[in-house]
């Protein structure tokens, strides 16, 4: 079960840090715009292209829980990249996280314990 745990963590991380980089690397595009200099801009930023390394190496981690382990297993522990998006946000994005939602999280928290237990 811990490498189940752990796996998933891992994916969870991954699938945040995706998230992450390309939610900033889309703040550095600028306005949109149909033009070559806009996607030069796109495909070129640094930030966009760790965020698609991210999504695609955390696919794979996905397939491979998918593979060895029961579904109704790990769907549910994915919610704790719940958790770990509003820490991020917090930490990264330097976003204000109100009371409701950090309850939110205690909750997330509990039903994986429970769907791990």
């Amino acid at each position: 079960m811990l490498k189940l745990v752990g796996l998933i963590l891992g994916q969870s991380v991954l699938l945040v840090a995706a998230q992450i980089l390309l939610k900033i690397s889309v703040n550095l595009f600028g306005t949109f715009s149909w033009s070559w200099k806009y996607f030069k801009i796109v495909f070129t930023t640094w930030q966009f292209a760790l965020s698609g390394i991210c999504a695609i190496t955390g696919l794979i981690t996905w397939m491979y829980a998918l593979k060895h382990y029961k579904f109704s297993l790990v769907y549910p522990l994915l919610s704790i990249s719940y958790i770990i998006g509003l820490v991020a946000a917090w930490l990264f994005l330097n976003e204000t996280i109100p009371l409701t939602r950090w309850i939110g999280v205690v909750i997330i928290v509990i039903g994986v314990y429970f769907v791990v237990k």
